[in-house]
């Protein structure tokens, strides 16, 4: 039986009095970081050199930053307070790592980063590893850690623990440590009541851990990621993508509004049908035409519906088998999945799916509150049919599985996000090409590589055709970038919000039309001429006349009837804002690139000099504690803001 404690310093001491000397500690991304348990012990290292400390983690997730006056933080403070709520334990070693403070005698390894937030820190840029997912395992079995520190849920009535939101890599790291001979690393839980209980194969004996640590409440609440309004950009994006996918498929969708406005195309195709394909035609009339379309994926309801399969289960997934888009069930046993396959299955085989079998798998979780309430309130049956495998199994073939593995995954279609594309093929996600690290690869690689091994899938990276860079339009189809993710001879499938670019076996000449069809048409012609320059294009090249609507405006004029009717909402996987703070973002976003350089600036202030009061920017400006400005800087910034209102203010 483990050794149990409820004082994460005992905790701490029993560790030191297990271990001497160097510490070599590893814990799980993200969600399934014991809080508590790791601020504990860095308070206890930090001042302490006789014990460094090595901490080989990811996505030390740490909620924003509300410090100062600025317009930006007096609308964070308080929706940080409501949402994180005031005693989130905030993670003591990744607050030193933002200000490159922690002291010599600790380092921090991560192969995953919270997206941009440590491109100024030297030393998370310096301690960057730079892994797919699934060689972490590996990795860290190589770094041979002391102990393993991780999240757990408790379930009333059971002896078991659940590792719930964190499958993903302890059970492999364990296997990898022992396959090399090492000594089993030590196995601390720190249970948390707020987290939600998984079960099946996230379960383990209490015994699996040497110690198990239950703090007293009160509990702070899980770190919950806001969700963030989705763009006209990004829904063409989740439109065009929505239509490769093959009723009775597989699904994998990464993060943030891209997979949001996704899973949202996916709900209204299956929801309200004739909406959906009057979207699609607003966008690009030719759609139902495209070959593509009509070779892997359709436009129709889901009939048999989808097998979602992804490292990370999110909000999107929440939403999809809500509205009963995901429900194909698949079994781990491999006689059934061959008899369902050929057509032979028995009416038991049917049953015993119907029972046993599981829709959804994923190695780990990450959302909003109502997700984790979702997960929480889950029916037994449907708590049932969602599965939290290790990543050694959701993000490659796992050793012994692959039939299996490819009759679960038929018709699969891996979708990611990148920053950039080149004309070639290349996709830029998560590095920039000074070598620092905005995020990592993750499992981004590993999808790829899978959808060209399966025989009937496709990998989509998806990304965005322009992005701001100091108040002016850059685009991210590039001719060439100095660092690259996903090399070009993996190329598949591009999206972005002019179109479907299907890059597979192609010629390089054919990858540059393709491209540059799917590019923003201010940016068409430097790109052509770079190609023809390069020799991958016909000298006699000539750009067909309908790439010139490749423009913003015109997008966001085919979808404004259905963001006005509401078909495509700011949010529509739900808000973490209130409806007042849904317009403020909305304004701060105007304000945020109306001012990116010096002359948007100084027209910004100008205009807000002129600007009149509006009717209802009492309410706006007491929110942000404005409405009565001490000083010049907090009436300009009353200024500011009523122009920002009244030019983003929906009629």
């Amino acid at each position: 039986m483990p050794h149990h404690v409820t004082d994460p310093d005992a905790a701490v001491a029993w560790l030191l009095a297990h271990v001497g000397g160097p510490l070599r500690i590893a814990a799980p991304l993200a969600l399934g970081k014991p809080h508590r348990l790791l601020n504990a012990l860095y308070a206890r290292i930090e001042s302490d050199p006789s014990h460094p400390l090595q901490l080989y983690t990811a996505l030390s997730l740490d909620p924003p930053d509300a410090a100062g006056d600025g317009l930006q933080a007096r609308f964070l403070r308080p929706f940080v307070e409501r949402h994180f709520g005031t005693d989130f334990p905030r993670l003591a070693y990744a607050r030193a790592i933002a200000r490159d403070a922690l002291p010599a005698h600790v380092q921090v390894e991560e192969f995953y980063m919270q997206s941009g937030a440590l491109l100024g820190s030297a030393q998370a840029q310096r301690a960057y590893t730079s892994l797919n997912y699934t060689h972490v395992a590996d990795a860290l079995a190589q770094r041979a850690p002391h102990a393993i520190v991780q999240k757990v849920a408790r379930h009333e009535g059971s002896t078991r623990l659940s590792l719930s939101c964190n499958n993903d890599l302890t059970q492999d790291t364990i296997d990898a440590v022992i396959a090399r001979g090492l000594p089993r690393p030590l196995l601390i839980a720190e249970v948390d009541p707020e987290l939600p209980w998984m079960g099946g194969s996230a379960t383990v004996e209490a015994g699996f851990f040497d110690l198990v640590l239950t703090p007293p409440g009160p509990y702070p609440k899980l770190f919950g990621l806001p969700r963030q309004p989705v763009s006209d950009a990004d829904y063409a994006i989740g439109l065009y993508a929505s239509t490769l996918v093959r009723d009775g498929g597989t699904l994998q969708i990464g993060i943030g509004a891209l997979a949001d406005a996704l899973s949202h195309a996916l709900v209204l195709r299956h929801t309200d049908n004739a909406c959906y394909r009057r979207v699609l035609h607003a966008l690009d009339p030719a759609l139902e035409q495209h070959p593509l379309v009509h070779a892997i994926g359709g436009l129709e309801p889901f009939d048999i519906g989808l097998y979602g399969c992804s490292e990370m289960l999110n909000e999107g997934f929440r939403k999809l088998v809500q509205s009963g888009v995901i429900r194909r069930k698949v079994h781990d046993d491999l006689a059934l999945m061959q008899r369902l396959a050929n057509g032979s299955a028995y009416t038991a085989d049917h049953a015993r799916l119907a029972e046993e079998g599981e829709y959804l798998h994923g190695a780990f979780y990450l959302g909003s509150p109502e997700f984790y309430d979702w997960l929480r309130q889950l029916p037994a049956d449907q708590g049932r049919a969602i599965g939290m495998r290790r990543i050694s199994e959701i993000n490659q073939f796992r050793s012994g599985d692959e039939t299996l593995q490819r009759l679960q995954r038929r018709q699969a279609r891996f979708f990611n996000s990148c920053m950039m594309a080149t004309a070639l093929g290349a996709a830029v996600s998560d590095a920039l090409d000074d070598g620092r690290v905005v995020s990592g690869v993750g499992g981004q690689y590993n999808f790829v590589a899978m959808a060209h091994a399966l025989d009937d899938a496709r990998g989509v990276l998806m990304f965005r055709a322009l992005r701001d860079d100091a108040g002016k339009a850059q685009s991210n189809v590039r001719w060439n970038y100095g660092h690259t993710t996903i090399p070009r001879h993996l190329r598949d499938i591009f999206i972005n919000e002019y179109g479907i670019a299907d890059l597979r076996g192609m010629t390089d000449e054919d990858c540059v039309i393709a491209m540059a069809g799917i590019t923003d048409a201010a940016f068409q012609a430097p790109l052509l001429q770079q190609a023809r320059a390069a020799k991958k294009l016909a000298g006699d090249f000539v750009a067909p006349a309908h790439w010139q609507r490749n423009r913003a405006q015109a997008l966001s004029a085919a979808l404004a009837p259905f963001r006005r009717d509401g078909s495509l909402p700011d949010y529509p996987l739900g808000s973490d804002f209130t409806p007042l703070e849904q317009d403020l973002l909305r304004a701060l976003g105007w304000l945020k690139t109306n001012t990116g350089s010096a002359g948007g600036k100084l027209r910004t202030v100008l205009a807000a000099l002129r600007q009149g009061p509006g009717d209802n920017d009492a309410m706006y400006l007491q929110r942000m504690r404005l409405e009565r400005a001490a000083g010049f800087s907090e009436w300009l910034d009353a200024r500011l803001l009523r122009l920002a209102l009244a030019r983003t203010a929906r009629t």
